[in-house]
């Protein structure tokens, strides 16, 4: 068993420095290693880096003593010393790197969503399957500690049988929050669709499994190149329940982060909203589970914590994922996303 397990993060964005963070409070991470094309973000000047749900003070420089320093992503890749290979950057990058890693044998933990392209989700999906090292994909709400305590609670059958659901996710704008301002440019991140709204996909096919079909009505407000930045799906499970999403990043500024779900029972309502998580009983009962939050209160500590302990101990993780539910959503995104400029449903 490992004392430490040394982490190297590829980009000092909002996720880079969020995950350099977590890392920090890990008593059995260090973060060896840094990587970014940005000369400031590599002196540890981080007061341009801002995010859409909130962040500590960036006004701080980073402490990078201790810590090599790398322009080039492949020469930490290829770094020794690094066992995790932690990449944060946009997402038409994610494959090249994530690919590069797993092939020198190293730990991969990728940003969501994991690609851009199906081509790319075919080559990663069978380098994960014969990698050396394991391979986790940052979609943080599966182990974010509401939604864990939903998803345990359905998954225990308490609830009964799943009658509707709806997620909802909806953001500040993000327009000019990122390198090259990335974010808006759809051939770089698939717009809200695949970088926001994502997670409520992937916790549709969590909790429900892979659906049959999904129609995605999507709206193009700031985004280039045709980007999705606001979208309402429906999940067709081909047995008529109602399931729904809704995501969108194009609010102003300062607008008030949202993440809510609603999820309607035979036996009980679980119900996340400004008011926080809440089970509703038949019964007119109310119960406030108890959250586990002894790694943090975000699903980024959950994850990181998770995936650490898993390198130290030798241990394949399989708590939140598998590679092959990852595809799976990545499939239902990808679909959503024809759906939506097409107008047309689409089966999965």
């Amino acid at each position: 068993m490992k004392a430490k397990v040394n982490v190297g993060i590829i980009g000092l964005g909002f996720m880079g420095t969020t995950h350099l963070g977590v890392y920090k409070g890990l008593a059995h991470a260090r973060v060896a290693a840094v990587a970014d094309v940005d000369p400031r973000k590599r002196r540890g000047d981080i007061s341009a880096v801002v995010g859409n749900i909130g962040g500590g003070d960036n006004t701080e420089p980073l402490d990078l003593s201790g810590v090599r320093v790398y322009e080039d992503a492949l020469s930490l890749i290829a770094d020794p010393e690094v066992d995790v290979v932690d990449i944060c950057v946009p997402t038409a990058m994610h494959a090249e790197y994530a690919l590069a890693a797993l092939k020198a044998g190293k730990h991969v933990f990728c940003e969501k969503p994991l690609c851009r392209t199906a081509a790319e989700l075919r080559a990663l999906v069978a380098a994960a399957k014969k990698a050396e090292g394991f391979f986790n994909v940052g979609l943080c709400v599966r182990a974010w500690p509401e939604y864990r305590v939903a998803w345990e609670y359905f998954k225990s059958g308490r609830a009964g049988k799943m009658l509707t659901a709806t997620f909802k996710r909806i953001s500040p704008g993000v327009d000019g929050n990122s390198w090259k301002n990335w974010y808006m440019d759809d051939k770089m991140s698939g717009g809200a669709l695949l970088d926001l709204h994502v997670h409520d996909t992937d916790e549709v096919n969590y909790f429900f499994g892979r659906p049959k079909a999904v129609r995605s009505v999507g709206s193009s407000v700031v985004s280039r190149n045709g980007g999705i930045d606001h979208v309402v799906t429906t999940y067709d499970f081909g047995d008529g329940r109602l399931v729904m999403a809704e995501g969108g990043w194009e609010q102003s500024k300062g607008a008030t982060f949202e993440m809510s779900f609603t999820i309607v029972c035979e036996k009980a309502t679980l119900k996340l909203d400004s008011t926080g998580f809440n089970i509703f009983l038949k019964n007119g009962k109310k119960v406030t589970p108890k959250l586990d939050v002894k790694n943090g209160p975000t699903g980024w500590h959950q994850e990181l914590a998770y995936f650490v302990d898993c390198v130290r101990k030798g241990v394949k993780p399989t708590k939140y994922q598998t590679i092959d539910s990852i595809a799976d959503t990545m499939k239902i995104i990808f679909a959503e996303e024809k759906s939506a400029k097409s107008r047309k449903t689409m089966k999965i």
